[in-house]
């Protein structure tokens, strides 16, 4: 059975970024997008990534076009956008898909792992349920990822423990990740 280290994301030189390379490291893999209302996500996640990187923790940052088109540019443009609205210093992937036929390997690894647990409560959950039911009815009983910035938690030993939809509290997040490390 494989595990979390048998993956690779790719990198935007082309280049592949082995997991392998994470071992004994707290690991949080987003997929993101540069015009959604999740995007404020950047900074907690930045800030995050400053007050635990040197402690062990890697953020892997996959820019996806899936959701509503709201990561329309290329791996440059989405770089500069970052960097320049959210100074992120975390590693950024090459934009790739994580559903469907070509969704990258290692979100099929995650979501086989740790499926849809639901959006919560909050309005911004209600909201998420109301605009997925249009869509896909039976979008509680996928793993599917159904929006941008959900997110995988991976522990020292490369266990994916946890999943967090974008609705989730960032503050819940960070300390899922800080209890880890």
């Amino acid at each position: 059975m494989a595990n979390i280290y048998d993956y690779c994301v790719p990198k935007t030189d082309g280049s592949e970024q082995s997991l392998a390379d994470f071992k004994g490291k707290v690991i949080l893999i987003v997929n993101t997008a540069t015009g959604c209302g999740f995007t404020p996500h950047y900074a907690p996640l930045e800030e995050l990534y400053e007050k635990l990187h040197d402690q062990g923790l890697e953020i892997i940052d996959v820019p996806c076009n899936q959701f509503a088109g709201q990561t329309p540019g290329d791996d440059q443009e989405i770089h500069e956008f970052c960097t320049l609205k959210y100074h992120t210093q975390f590693p950024q992937m090459k934009k790739s898909d994580v559903n469907g036929e070509n969704a990258l390997p290692l979100f099929e690894y995650l979501k086989s792992q740790q499926g849809f647990k639901g959006f919560g409560k909050s309005p911004s959950a209600l909201m998420m349920s109301a605009m997925l039911k249009k869509t896909d009815k039976d979008y509680k009983n996928n793993p599917d990822i159904k929006w941008n910035f959900t997110k995988f938690l991976v522990d020292r030993e490369g266990n994916v423990v946890d999943r967090f939809e974008p609705t989730m509290d960032m503050k819940k997040v960070c300390a899922a990740v800080e209890a880890l490390i």
